[in-house]
């Protein structure tokens, strides 16, 4: 396998994991886990910014999980909004990772009003991503 072929490989399969993690995320929120499917927002927008990066960089993706500083490895157009949302999504990667932080995690995202908000903001920001890569 030549070195771009492993890269395409590589770049699909971050591809294909965000869109089964965001499936995922619907998933869990419809059944009403909702800490659980922010966790999975998190991942899903992991995986898609790590997509972009190797699609833009033809390099392999750095193993961090700080979605804003991914995004800024690539000088993507990062408006105040996009910053905090990739900030604030982040968040749910340590918040439901860490035994000490769970808890309290789980006890501030068992909530409709909040996930539906996230969920809705991640979906914009894959949507967003996906414009992002280069046509060739």
């Amino acid at each position: 396998m030549s070195k771009e072929q492993s890269l395409q490989k590589s770049i699909k399969y971050w591809r294909d994991g965000s869109s089964k993690d965001l499936a995922a995320a619907e998933s869990l929120f419809k059944k009403g886990f909702y800490p659980q499917s922010l966790f999975f927002c998190h991942l899903s927008s992991e995986k898609m910014l790590k997509a972009l990066f190797m699609k833009k960089t033809k390099k392999v993706a750095p193993f961090i999980h700080d979605l804003r500083r991914l995004a800024e490895l690539m000088e993507l157009d990062l408006t105040k909004e996009r910053k905090e949302a990739l900030d604030k999504i982040f968040t749910f990667n340590i918040s439901a990772r860490y035994a000490e932080e769970k808890l309290e995690f789980y006890k501030k995202y068992n909530n409709k009003k909040i996930a539906t908000k996230y969920l809705d903001i991640t979906k914009e920001l894959i949507l967003w991503l996906k414009r992002e890569f280069p046509k060739k």
